[in-house]
């Protein structure tokens, strides 16, 4: 399968992706370029969806099971060029390695199995029951998982593979991740008076006082939960001689499977309603952050930024299977857990679709300067595609 010109092809795609700067929400440019090698690589079809999803399509010969390939396009920014010693969009490769923002989050992954559903296609000459999508996604780096629920409304697949970077290891679940909001509300006054107000800030600290105390559950699989302040904010700001009469923290909340939205303000609600029996003038509230924002289609993506753990038992036939396929390509993948946000949150925690991820590349090497993708890993990673392509369709 791994050929000299289709290890070069995978790389020259690689890094004409890399070559395109592609924010969240400014991702059309690289999906021309998605566009011209499905056409170059034979796929049967493609479509780009309203939130700006392109997903190419091939389809076996025999009737079989669909799979799923998922990936994003969008990138973090580049915050200071001037730290990276290599150009951050120039795709160059020195010491085995491909540089540029994105390489390793993930426009590698993204080109090795656009080319590795390509190469098991035209080897088998078609002849397989099933379909195979493949997806170069949009917006997961701001909302992990919104974007792909417009692709399950048209497709409902057996088999998801997340193709963010595992170290070519087999992931069968990840946490959730949730953003927090809670507000104190108080009363302006002038600062040499606070006495006619009240201080919006130190209603505030008795909140996180209270939510520092809060248990996070644990488990032997995925290790325990997190509850992190990650800002707080006053208003007026700045506040010269103002007693705050409104301040607004944010707080990261990493979960496990089974906890629900209810379950995980449910505690941070009772402490607000404890502290309003004791105080009168207290008032707070608490919710999940909110946003939205503009697909390069024109059309608007909103959520609440509340994206689901997900599981599955490392035991299910397809995901045995796919174990088999990398093992067959000569990797000795370990199975775990990815410890970050995914796409999986909508398709394995939201849809309960089969999920797992496999991709080349640590995932340490996401959002870093000088960011870059192993060309080794690149190649085993099109190779662990195209085995588990061929285990799961036979």
């Amino acid at each position: 399968m791994l050929t000299a010109q289709r290890e070069q092809e995978v790389i020259a795609l690689c890094q004409d992706l890399i070559k395109v700067k592609s924010l969240s929400g400014q991702e059309g440019e690289v999906m021309k370029v998605v566009q011209k090698a499905f056409k170059k690589l034979g796929y049967d079809n493609f479509y780009v969806d309203t939130m700006g999803n392109t997903i190419g399509i091939i389809k076996g010969n025999l009737p079989g099971p669909k799979i799923l390939i998922d990936g994003h396009l969008d990138t973090v920014p580049v915050s200071d060029p001037t730290k990276w010693t290599m150009d951050p969009f120039g795709g160059e490769i020195k010491d085995g390695k491909i540089y540029g923002r994105g390489s390793s989050d993930m426009k590698g992954q993204v080109a090795s199995y656009i080319c590795a559903a390509a190469y098991f296609a035209e080897d088998n000459k078609r002849n397989f029951p099933g379909e195979i999508y493949v997806v170069a996604g949009v917006f997961e780096e701001i909302f992990e998982g919104i974007a792909a629920g417009e692709i399950t409304k048209d497709i409902t697949p057996d088999l998801v593979i997340i193709a963010e970077p595992s170290s070519l290891n087999l992931k069968i679940g990840q946490k959730g991740r949730a953003e927090i909001v809670v507000e104190t509300f108080g009363k302006a006054a002038h600062a040499s008076k606070p006495s006619v107000g009240v201080n919006a800030v130190y209603q505030m600290n008795k909140i996180i006082t209270e939510i520092q105390k809060i248990p996070m559950p644990d488990s032997q699989e995925f290790g325990g939960g997190v509850l992190e302040l990650t800002d707080i904010l006053s208003d007026p700001y700045p506040g010269s001689s103002v007693v705050p009469s409104y301040c607004r923290t944010t707080f990261d909340r990493r979960f496990l499977p089974g906890e629900t939205r209810e379950s995980i303000l449910q505690p941070i609600q009772e402490i607000i309603n404890s502290l309003k029996e004791k105080d009168p003038k207290f008032d707070a509230k608490v919710s999940y952050e909110k946003a939205e924002d503009m697909c390069y289609t024109g059309n608007v993506i909103k959520a609440e930024r509340f994206f689901p753990a997900w599981n599955f038992d490392q035991n299910n036939p397809l995901i045995q299977k796919a174990y088999k396929g990398l093992t067959n390509a000569g990797l000795t993948p370990n199975i775990s857990y990815h410890y970050f946000c995914t796409n999986g949150s909508h398709y394995g925690g939201e849809k309960n679709l089969l999920t797992i991820g496999f991709g080349p590349s640590s995932e340490t090497l996401a959002h870093v300067d000088d960011e870059y993708i192993e060309i080794d890993q690149l190649n085993k990673g099109m190779q662990g595609f195209y085995s588990i392509l061929t285990e799961v369709l036979k």
